[in-house]
């Protein structure tokens, strides 16, 4: 009789993903897809799907979905024809550049979805990590405040441009303020005047004056719809604020909290926004400053630069803004946390070998680097183009 052999599957490598925002989502679902076990830990006890605006679809965002596996739908987004420039007494050029808008909490309902709610962990705040052992036995192990340790093959630094990951491996390194910021606002499509709903229906908006620039476009609605009527209109409004006492007063939220790189819906003080709608008032086109004047709940967020010189240090990897912070006109935020992403898994996809695991991350390095960088660079150039001198008198 012939003796049966048997095999023992080896156990899949495991990832730790520190972030539980876009970034950590889609590593998370392209490793995943790339044959890993993955455990992604968030410091916010709860969901974030109330933070951002709106995206521009960008391609490595659909395939990095359709290497994880995931169906957007066809109502994911929602399709300009034009772009639309508009002067400050309302004249009007227009042409003709197709692409998608998304809405950021319709993207991360989707990943969320993805990610199976056993190997999300809420409410956890990376502490420190430590790498032991060699060869095929190396692995780090990442402990929480909580007091909980992780043991895995690799951790994955997805938490941002204020990484607390990166603090470790690049002691001091930090974004750099660019010398303006983005104020921002959604507001309900059905909100609209009829002459703004007339000019901005099918179109990404642009308005360009000395030293600032407003842009405007469609995203999907609250629930998903992507109606007419039922849709939101999402607005950025680019200007230069000075560093110092100005700074500071545009972060001290309505509670006299000091913030240091951002305002979530809401928190901005009421003078603050008075003081928008004002600005609008005085400085935009009557339809585009009618919509800062109908969001009762600006939010905003300072324009920064940072390159990290490495994304690979040992068993760690940084990605999305914990290794580069673009700046907004390049349309590349989500785009840039989704190449990583794909890049990583598959460059990891044979990860079993504990040896090909660091061949891989090699790889990965390699390819994303430079992209990234170029990224950076090019968004500071486009940023010099768009405010002028006005940051550079206020420097």
């Amino acid at each position: 009789m012939a003796q049966s052999l048997s095999f023992n599957t080896p156990p899949a490598p495991k990832a730790i993903v520190v972030g539980g925002s876009l970034g950590g989502l889609l590593a998370a679902v392209c490793l995943r897809a790339a044959g890993w076990d993955v455990q992604v830990f968030e410091r916010s006890p709860q969901a974030l799907d109330s933070r951002g605006g709106g995206l521009v679809l960008q391609p490595p965002v659909e395939a990095a979905l359709e290497f994880a596996g995931i169906h957007a739908g066809s109502d994911f987004g929602v399709p300009s024809r034009d772009r639309t420039f508009v002067s400050r007494n309302g004249s009007v050029r227009r042409m003709y550049m197709p692409q998608t808008q998304i809405a950021w909490n319709g993207l991360y309902q989707r990943l969320r979805q993805a990610v199976d709610p056993a190997t999300l962990h809420a409410g956890e705040t990376f502490v420190s990590f430590r790498e032991e052992g060699s060869g095929a036995g190396r692995h780090v192990i990442v402990r929480f405040a909580s007091g909980r340790e992780e043991r895995g093959d690799l951790l994955v630094a997805a938490d941002g441009p204020l990484s607390a990951v990166r603090s470790q491996v690049l002691p001091g390194a930090a974004p750099r303020y660019a010398g303006y910021a983005a104020w921002r606002g959604v507001l309900p499509e059905r909100a609209l005047t009829e002459g703004a709903h007339d000019l901005l229906q099918g179109t990404f908006a642009f308005q360009d004056g000395r030293g600032h620039q407003f842009l405007t476009y469609a995203i999907p609605g609250e629930d998903g719809s992507v109606r007419i009527g039922e849709r939101r209109q999402n607005w950025v409004w680019y200007r230069p604020v000075a560093q110092g006492a100005m700074l500071d007063a545009v972060l001290r939220d309505r509670q006299g909290q000091q913030h240091t790189h951002s305002l979530p819906p809401g928190a901005m003080r009421d003078a603050e926004v008075r003081t928008l709608q004002h600005d609008a008032r005085d400085l935009l086109a009557p339809h585009l400053a009618s919509l800062v004047t109908a969001t009762p709940e600006p939010f905003l967020q300072l324009i920064q630069d940072y390159e990290a010189p490495r994304m690979v240090f040992g068993r760690v990897v940084l990605i999305g803004d914990a290794a580069f912070v673009a700046r907004p006109h390049t349309g590349a935020g989500a785009g840039k946390a989704a190449a990583n992403a794909l890049a990583l898994a598959e460059a990891l996809r044979t990860g079993g070998n504990a040896n090909r695991i660091d061949v891989g991350l090699a790889e990965f390095e390699a390819g994303q680097l430079p992209a990234d960088r170029q990224l950076v660079r090019w968004g500071i150039t486009l940023g010099r183009r768009i405010m002028g001198g006005a940051v550079a008198q206020l420097a």
